[in-house]
């Protein structure tokens, strides 16, 4: 029988990372939160079905470009003027889904399951902002790019979706292909060794 066991895309670099976390003496940290759901969600922010969905997600979608708005655990990421990533516990994908489709009677939406593409990278610790400026462009200080900010960009010639957490020094989650993991990971820290 074959083993059906999940691996997440970093699974290799576990004890690397926690390495940098322990060698920083607390400037940064780096871990992966594997296998979190991630739901790509697209429908027409202006039409009848939009206030429905809000409603049973228990959160009105982000419509200002850029941010993010969080209710317990799950977080709409924006990513357009009708499509968003909604991030939640691992596990949720169906159920999360379900809920969606059910609110939207019969509007179109589309809803993809994009949980197995992307693993998340969580960057915190007072060096966090300094670590990634290494490789984004982006102007990642507070006033900028604060709690409940997110980008598509790229992060050491990675692709990446980058949220600002809206926890006081949550950090970043850093949402990468599965495929960019692991070299992203190497690239987060080799530009740490300044801060081990």
């Amino acid at each position: 029988m074959a083993d059906t066991a999940l691996i997440s895309p970093l699974a290799h670099a576990a004890g690397r990372l926690a390495a940098a976390t322990r060698g920083s003496g607390g400037a940064i940290r780096l871990a992966e939160l594997p296998f979190l759901t991630q739901l790509n969600v697209r429908f027409d922010a202006k039409g009848p079905a939009a206030e429905a969905i809000g409603l049973a997600l228990g959160l009105q979608l982000p419509l200002q470009p850029n941010t993010v708005v969080r209710a317990g655990e799950l977080t709409a990421v924006w990513l357009g003027p009708d499509e968003w990533l909604l991030v939640d516990r691992p596990g949720g994908e169906r159920e999360l889904e379900s809920r969606i489709r059910e609110a939207a009677g019969a509007e179109p939406v589309s809803v993809t399951d994009v949980s197995a593409q992307r693993t998340t990278l969580l960057v915190t610790g007072p060096r966090a902002v300094d670590l990634l400026a290494h490789g984004c462009a982006l102007d990642l200080h507070p006033r900028a790019f604060g709690p409940g900010r997110c980008a598509q960009t790229t992060l050491g010639r990675t692709q990446v979706v980058l949220v600002a957490r809206d926890e006081p020094r949550a950090g970043f989650w850093v949402l990468v292909r599965s495929s960019f993991a692991g070299y992203l990971a190497d690239w987060l820290l080799d530009a740490a060794t300044e801060y081990i």
